[in-house]
């Protein structure tokens, strides 16, 4: 409002110009309300609810102006009350004053005036609440709701890089339930360089956010450079009150990508599966053991990566058409990228070469299976971890390929062989006849077989029968081939047959 007045100067204004605003005429009305609205400052349509209130004369003559009943020192005496009441609503402190002041009187707590004590006896209930309101208001401590922390928080999408420097990360979590969140599981908390593509990773066993920050300053210990600022999703266990203050302590900018849109954190996505899930796998795991063993892997697993794995990075993109081209950068490990950086402070570049020199990827491959493999123990109760040295792994390697899967956490149960039959065989009864008509005619087909026993047992074999017999002829025949074969072997060698040879018909060499 413009006018610099009191409450009871606007009161008395908007008494007078409702009046004559009530019994002017519609064109007078309006140059009445242009006045009103510029002489007071009010928004026009609030001006006309004012003009058009029937009730607000009435109620402006009575609203913080009357006596006052209750003055101070009535309320600093139910403050004192309610305090000793330990902070009860109005209504069960209502009741209990008497018997409490007269306690408190008694033992020598209060001495209250008597006009004080009348008035403090006589008081109800809803202006004990209304009388307590500023003092309760001020004994609330307001939790940070998630809501309110977010709007603290600026987005930032997959376009607003714009090729930062070394330092800005993006995290987020993996979690190891093996398909079920159900009980405690271990959380992988990952954070990937967007500049150099330096990736991190600490197990945590529980997803709280005290414990973010503190896997959050591991990091800061393994990161070849100053982490200047990180990028989230909208998990609760990053946007809370503990991380954004651990940012501001730590001068290091906190933003967070859009609610349901995972490109916006493209870069740590991809390296979640590249890397965590490639090294770890779908595994469940949880309790202290197995967080160990993860960090023993990831401690393998961070000097492969960041300096014996070359990545590719996304230089452009351009759409054609309804295809997108993309363009991308020579294949680099992260340290290579840090390396060429001209951001990159020299004695950072000093320790990555250091220690670059004393790396051996043999030795870290082996140690990555080693972990790899006690993870499996773990998830797995018939993998065996097994003990090998160094030098058996690499006399080992030339020949791992053959083996297909050679990480132990990739690894699956065998299916047993199914020896069993599951339904009763159809051609049970007449395989002696079967085997009869195959020893006249050898070259007879499964076929030729089926129709005839169709025709000898009409009814009893439908159609669908004909795969079983032919699977049956052919395992016979199999069977029958290698039985000729053994007799060939052991003739030439001139010992027995070791093998019993069913004489079915004809047998030649």
């Amino acid at each position: 409002m413009k006018m610099g007045v009191s409450r009871a100067t606007r009161f008395e204004l908007i008494r007078v110009v409702k009046r004559r605003y009530m019994m002017a005429a519609k064109a007078e009305k309006t140059s009445i309300l242009n006045e009103f609205v510029a002489t007071t400052g009010y928004h026009r349509k609030h001006a006309i609810r004012l003009m058009r209130a029937s009730n607000f004369i009435s109620s402006a003559k009575t609203t913080g102006f009357g006596k006052r009943i209750y003055d101070d020192a009535t309320k600093e005496a139910l403050t004192v009350v309610w305090e000793a009441s330990d902070r009860i609503c109005g209504k069960r402190l209502k009741q209990i004053i008497p018997d409490l002041v007269d306690a408190m009187e008694r033992h020598g707590h209060l001495s209250l005036d008597l006009e004080v004590r009348k008035r403090l006896f006589r008081i109800s209930a809803a202006t004990i609440d209304r009388l307590l309101s500023p003092v309760r208001a001020k004994t609330r401590r307001k939790k940070p709701t998630q809501k309110r922390v977010r709007k603290q928080i600026p987005i930032r999408t997959f376009a607003d890089w714009d090729d930062p420097c070394a330092g800005f990360l993006e995290i987020d979590f993996v979690v190891h339930g093996g398909g079920s969140m159900a009980g405690s599981v271990i959380h992988t908390l990952v954070a990937t360089d967007v500049c150099s593509g330096w990736t991190e990773s600490v197990p945590l066993l529980a997803r709280e956010q005290s414990l973010v920050v503190e896997g959050l300053e591991v990091l800061r210990r393994q990161f070849p450079v100053p982490i200047l600022g990180i990028d989230s999703d909208n998990d609760g266990a990053f946007i809370n009150e503990t991380l954004v203050t651990y940012c501001k302590t730590n001068h290091i900018e906190f933003t967070r990508s859009r609610a349901y849109r995972k490109n916006d954190q493209a870069w740590i996505e991809q390296k979640n599966g590249s890397i965590i899930r490639r090294h770890v796998g779908h595994a469940r795991y949880s309790g202290v053991v197995a967080g160990q063993a993860l960090a023993r892997l990831y401690q393998s697993v961070r000097l492969v990566t960041n300096y014996f794995q070359p990545s590719f990075k996304l230089r452009g993109k351009t759409r054609v058409g309804s295809k997108i081209k993309k363009i991308y950068h020579k294949p680099a490990t992260p340290c290579q990228r840090l390396m060429n950086d001209l951001r990159v402070k020299p004695e950072n570049k000093n320790r990555l070469r250091s220690l670059q020199e004393r790396l051996d990827p043999m030795e870290l491959l082996f140690k990555i299976r080693e972990s790899q493999a006690a993870l499996a123990a773990l998830s797995n109760t018939e993998c065996d971890p097994g003990q090998r040295t160094l030098q058996a792994f690499l006399a080992e390697l030339p020949n791992m390929w053959r083996l297909a899967e050679v990480r132990p956490t990739h690894q699956t149960k065998r299916a047993e062989q199914r020896w069993w039959r599951t339904r009763k065989d159809p051609f049970q009864e007449v395989w002696p006849q079967v085997l009869q008509s195959l020893q006249e005619t050898p070259d007879i087909t499964a076929k030729e077989l089926f129709k005839r026993l169709q025709k000898e047992n009409p009814g009893r074999y439908p159609n669908g029968q004909l795969r079983t017999l032919q699977r049956r002829v052919r395992e016979w025949r199999g069977l029958m081939a290698k039985h000729q074969v053994y007799v060939c072997l052991n003739e030439s060698d001139g010992m027995p047959c070791s093998v019993p040879v069913i004489a079915v018909g004809p047998t030649t060499c």
